[in-house]
């Protein structure tokens, strides 16, 4: 059984991670359009090139994972090595050049967000494929997991809340507070990567199992039915997370009208949702991970849909009432596919022997950049081909149904897709334990069959 401590440890390394990745994806595209001032299409496809260096990044870093062999360990290197250069390239995302091109700002952006992908995935991916790497149990997997998105929300929380605080209103005379908010946060960044990196420790019969080829890895992945079957859960529920944080404040400034309010109305979702993740606990360890998931998941579709009949006349009170019911479907969509996702390794290696997590972990990533790369910049094509313009005080009629379709009934489409994976999923907890015996007698019977 793992320590409390080591627990701790790991789940405070996704703090950095969460912390960056969502001040990015909730303020990036509106620091483009309303004080850059990108116009919608053009931020979009900044922000579409950018990412799609995740194509290759995530699988690639996963495959150099998997084959590390170092005296810290296949995954621990990088975050040591890897935390500086991430909090780097996540402070390039903020500066606001002395350029007026439209075009040349294009190309600055684009490529301030490739680096920060790079730099942010050196880290990120390691990171995650320690999960199986330091339980094999199948609850303490999900105590770990919840441990891990406690500090995920918690950075979460303050990501949406400290940086609005710093930057004031999203104009362009606000460009230098942006930069100042880059500054603060990638430096704070640094410091959980290096505790988890000096508080976790991984097994020594994985890292010293025979390095897994290329073409085995990817051919395990396919051939892996739970596997894909996570792997589509996981993928259709945060592509819903990652719409929300790049809409909400555009839901929360034209739509409900309270841009004074922000802080009030993303913080008490998160505040919430920290709440709620012991409760999502308690509910996967009574019956099983799956069976939680349908639950939460289908709430928090039902609650999307609840969202669009908010608008500026309704009052404060059930505006943070229906964010309070987002916080409880959001803590499911925190804990629960991560705690998912690391069983289908096991299930791989009684299969063919070998452990593949770097390449399922950078296949899993790769995959929710992908559909995020593009569900995003679609987002804001749709603003653009709506009418919106971020000089515009009051934006049209067009404009407000779009955003509503856009943090309502997609997101919700996406949830009953996740859903319908989710009855199909073929990996049960007996089964599971069934698999991770039958390893553990291996192991016990041919111990040198683990290593190179």
């Amino acid at each position: 059984m793992l320590q409390q401590s080591s627990k701790v440890a790991y789940g405070v390394g996704d703090a950095s991670i969460s912390l960056t990745v969502t001040i990015v994806g909730v303020y990036f595209a509106i620091f483009l359009t309303d004080v850059v001032g990108l116009q919608a299409g053009l931020s979009a496809i900044a922000i579409f090139i950018g990412r799609s260096w995740d194509y290759i990044n995530d699988p690639l870093m996963g495959y150099l994972s998997d084959r590390t062999r170092s005296r810290w360990g296949r995954r621990r290197p990088y975050l040591l090595f890897g935390a500086v250069p991430f909090a780097a390239t996540f402070v390039l995302m903020w500066w606001r050049p002395p350029i007026e091109s439209q075009g040349w700002l294009v190309v600055y952006y684009a490529a301030a967000y490739f680096l920060f992908d790079a730099g942010v995935t050196v880290v990120y991916m390691p990171y995650i494929a320690l999960t199986p790497e330091l339980t094999q149990d199948y609850d303490e997997r999900t105590s770990l997991t919840t441990y891990r998105m406690v500090f995920s929300i918690l950075a979460s929380l303050v990501a949406f809340v400290i940086p609005a605080m710093i930057i004031g209103e999203y104009r362009p005379e606000n460009a230098s507070r942006f930069l100042t908010m880059g500054v603060v946060f990638g430096t704070v960044c640094i410091v959980p990567v290096i505790v988890t990196f000096l508080g976790t420790e991984e097994r020594r019969e994985f890292r010293e199992q025979e390095r897994p080829g290329l073409g085995a890895s990817l051919r395990a992945a396919g051939q892996n039915r739970p596997f894909v079957f996570s792997m589509v859960m996981f993928l259709l529920t945060w592509v819903c997370i990652d719409l929300l944080q790049t809409t909400l404040l555009y839901f929360i400034k034209y739509i409900v009208e309270r841009e004074a309010q922000s802080e009030i109305i993303m913080g008490s979702v998160f505040v919430t949702a920290l709440v709620a993740l012991p409760v999502w606990l308690k509910v996967a360890n009574r019956t099983d991970k799956r069976r939680a998931f349908i639950v939460g998941i289908s709430f928090l579709a039902i609650v999307q849909i609840a969202l669009i009949l908010l608008g500026a006349t309704t009052p404060l009170v059930i505006v943070l009432g229906i964010c309070v019911l987002a916080g409880v479907g959001v803590a499911a969509a925190h804990v629960l596919p991560w705690s998912i996702l690391p069983d289908a390794i096991e299930w791989d290696e009684w299969k063919t022997g070998k452990r593949h997590e770097g390449m399922f972990y950078g296949i899993v990533t790769l995959g929710q950049k992908v559909a995020s790369s593009l569900a995003i910049p679609g987002a804001l094509l749709l603003l653009q081909a709506s009418g919106y313009d971020a000089a515009n005080d009051v934006q049209p009629a067009t404009v407000h149904l779009m955003i509503r379709i856009v943090v309502g009934p997609i997101p919700a489409l996406l949830l009953a897709g996740a859903i319908v994976f989710a009855l199909l999923y073929p990996l049960s907890r007996e089964e599971h334990h069934h698999v991770v015996s039958e390893l553990e007698q291996r192991r016990r019977e041919h111990p040198d069959e683990q290593r190179d």
